[in-house]
């Protein structure tokens, strides 16, 4: 299947500890990598590794990170004649502490580069794409572009995940087929748990399905009909690292979703390479 996405690249710089560091203490990293992240590279990735074609449509700079990142996006056969490079702008960097101890990580995270438009948006041949995903950054701009996708006569699937609270965001629920959500997301909206995230977001949505993704507690989805559905976390014999186990879920949900249509199944198949990923390096 053909799937675009549109989000961020990001260069993530990880520094792997025996444990995390106390505040004021200086520590020797384990081994430390440079990885090309961003949440909807890193589904593509996964999403181009199942087989399906796939593009990303973004914003980079005219850097050597840059440079680096579209050498990782071309490895794996990821698309991207839709990305607008910004001359003057820096690319977006992660630096990540990962925990041996836990297989946590930390992240911190600097950009200084524009969003991907309306206007930038508005220049893709749509009819291309079975399923366009949104990672849901820039509130305004993604109403709008979901607004003009749902104009058209065009038989494919959206989806947009809701990771951190935004301003306005949840105006485009809407308009898409399929919403990924994130612990982080339903902390910061005050709900603990899923039943309550799924009573406040149900609501804005046209039957949507609402996937949730809680780590090691397991992922829920909300179905068209109003029922709630759970899947116990596949953990692995080891957590090595959990840093894009988000994107991976994601990724599962989408393809099962192409694959069968089943939602419950979408569910269980995110949830169990969400929990492989956690017991390997890297994508």
């Amino acid at each position: 299947m053909r799937i675009l996405a549109v989000g961020v690249a990001t260069l993530d710089i990880v520094n792997r500890v025996v444990a995390y560091p106390q505040e004021d203490q200086e520590i020797r990293a384990v081994s430390q990598s440079r990885r090309r992240g961003g949440n909807a590279c890193n589904s593509l990735t996964v999403l181009s590794r199942l087989g399906h074609r796939c593009s990303w449509a973004g914003v980079m700079a005219d850097d050597e990170a840059s440079r680096f990142i579209l050498e990782q996006l071309q490895t794996v056969q990821i698309d991207t004649r839709w990305v607008r490079v910004e001359s003057g702008g820096m690319t977006p960097t992660s630096y990540i502490i990962s925990s041996e101890a836990s297989g946590s990580r930390t992240i911190v995270h600097y950009r200084q580069l524009s969003e991907f438009s309306y206007a930038d948006f508005a220049e893709i041949d749509l009819q291309a794409y079975d399923w366009i995903h949104f990672e849901g950054r820039n509130p305004q701009a993604t109403l709008k572009m979901l607004e003009q996708l749902r104009q058209q006569p065009l038989e494919l699937q959206v989806s947009l995940e809701l990771e951190k609270p935004r301003p306005g965001l949840e105006q485009a629920l809407p308009y898409v087929d399929v919403v990924m959500l994130s612990r982080a997301y339903s902390m910061a909206k005050g709900f603990a748990d899923a039943r309550q995230l799924f009573h406040h977001i149900g609501p804005m949505t046209r039957q949507a399905l609402c996937y949730l993704a809680w780590g090691e507690q397991g992922s829920w989805m909300l179905d068209r009909h109003g029922e709630v559905h759970f899947e116990q976390a596949v953990k692995p014999l080891e957590v090595v690292d959990t840093l894009g186990a988000g994107d991976v879920f994601n990724a599962g949900v989408i393809h099962a979703l192409l694959e069968s249509g089943d939602p419950l199944e979408a569910l269980r198949h995110g949830n169990r390479i969400a929990g492989e990923k956690c017991g390997r390096e890297g994508l």
